[in-house]
């Protein structure tokens, strides 16, 4: 043994070498929850949102569709597209149903003509016109 030797750890169990991975790691994380914050946030609120009230089938031709609006400007001229299907879930109507600008939120009942028995409708799109 030595005695009077200065003891070393490093000596003993050997240098780390330094974590090069730490910092690349550390940015990728950061730049990876920006965008995943950022994501949630915008894609959570968009400038048109829609939602499907209710349907029912008048005959067997045309199904009434209720839904409702929500536009973040309310002088904007949209275009919704409507679809009802068959029982097999082919399209059997469609239409482009045009909201005139007013109010920021609305509901709209709207009949579309189909070629066969629709038994569901749906708002598929809302755009700028």
């Amino acid at each position: 043994m030595h005695s009077g030797a200065e003891f070393s750890y490093d000596d003993r169990y050997g240098v780390r070498p330094p974590k090069r991975w730490v910092t690349p790691a550390v940015l990728f994380a950061a730049t990876g929850i920006s965008w995943l914050a950022w994501a949630g946030l915008h894609h959570s609120n968009p400038n048109i949102r829609t939602a499907l009230i209710s349907y029912s089938s008048t005959n067997d031709r045309e199904i009434s569709l209720r839904y409702s609006i929500v536009r973040k400007e309310k002088d904007q001229i949209l275009i919704c597209t409507l679809i009802a299907r068959d029982y097999d879930k082919n399209v059997v109507g469609q239409i482009d149903d045009e909201i005139a600008p007013g109010f920021a939120s609305l509901e709209k009942t709207t009949v579309i003509p189909t070629r066969s028995q629709a038994v569901n409708a749906d708002v598929t799109t809302c755009r700028k016109k």
